[in-house]
């Protein structure tokens, strides 16, 4: 945005709301999933449509991109993968039986969380499922993922012979679970919300995993215990976006759907500043149908880790409103 509040660029093609905006690593381009059934992509330097991506049957609920291909995922229960230069789709992965959600690109996997209340890990060179994590008592909204190595200080990786891959999953539920990749089998249930978790995000470095909440609270988890360290509880309205900065000790920046900004964290002279967001109409419309099927807060299954919670409640940096 401009000194003055006056918009840049407007890019202006779609026929429905925007659900969701994904950057190329080397900011070049930018694709765009709408209520319009389609993805478009945008030069950043001219704000031209460069490429229209078609198949889909219904609307998309979330993109995301990288320099030569892209990847779309649908109420019509499928994620496609996408050439980037020619708009062709290179693949179509169908499994889940209901709306999906939310897809995440992490090595070699595709992973996709989906209102049919699993996740899914596919190949996305074989363009095969190859795990389902299935536990959650209701819709998989959020992902995150992480290997043991990246919370591993050098003494823990020379016992931990084999890096493991986990996924995190945040339902509306109220639960975030931690799976293992290989097994599909879930190590952790972590426990304290009492809505829907709508964002992770993972901060590898200090082991702390953030989650938000329609019960308008943020709370902080010690990623290799589980035990919950932190609750913020600030906000009046649903927490739907999280962002965390590793380069400097900055906060974590969250969005609450009362289009509240608030900047948290430990250092008292830090300051962002972002615009929030609510969902489009129909994707709001249906996760709205969700909202009755929502369990009261759920108790692990046989074989899952429950920790122990230690907690302590969060103070905020800033408010902007």
């Amino acid at each position: 945005m401009g000194s003055s509040g006056s918009a840049l660029k407007v890019c202006a093609d779609h026929r429905g709301g925007i659900n969701w905006l994904s950057l190329s690593p080397d900011g070049q381009h930018l694709l765009t999933g709408s209520e319009d059934g389609t993805a478009r992509l945008w030069s950043t330097a001219d704000s031209q449509c460069h490429g229209h991506f078609q198949g889909h049957e219904s609307y998309i609920t979330f993109c995301h991109l990288e320099n030569e291909v892209a990847f779309t995922c649908s109420a019509d229960h499928t994620i496609r993968k996408w050439d980037v230069m020619t708009g062709q789709c290179l693949a179509i992965y169908r499994g889940h039986t209901s709306i999906v959600n939310r897809i995440l690109v992490a090595k070699d996997y595709l992973f996709s969380g989906s209102y049919d209340r699993t996740a899914r890990c596919w190949s996305v060179d074989k363009e095969k499922q190859i795990q389902e994590f299935r536990g959650h008592r209701n819709c998989v909204l959020t992902l995150a993922h992480y290997s043991s190595r990246d919370v591993l200080d050098e003494s823990e990786e020379e016992q931990e012979k084999l890096s493991r891959d986990f996924l995190v999953t945040g339902s509306t539920d109220c639960t975030v679970k931690v799976w293992w990749v290989s097994s599909g089998r879930c190590y952790q249930t972590l426990l304290g919300h009492t809505g829907a978790v709508l964002c992770l995000i993972l901060d590898a470095r200090n082991r702390e995993l953030f989650s938000g909440s329609t019960d308008y609270t943020i709370r902080t988890w010690n990623i290799v215990t589980g035990e919950q360290l932190k609750v913020f509880k600030e906000h009046q309205g649903s927490v739907i976006c999280l962002e965390y900065s590793q380069e400097v000790e900055m906060p974590a920046l969250e969005l609450s759907i009362q289009r509240q900004v608030s900047c948290r964290g430990s250092s008292e002279d830090t300051s962002t500043s972002s615009t929030a967001f609510s969902f489009p109409r129909r994707h709001a419309k249906d996760l709205g149908r969700t909202r009755h099927l929502q369990a009261k807060p759920a108790s692990p299954e046989e074989g899952e880790i429950c920790p122990r919670q230690k907690l302590s409640e969060g103070k905020s940096v800033s408010s902007f409103q």
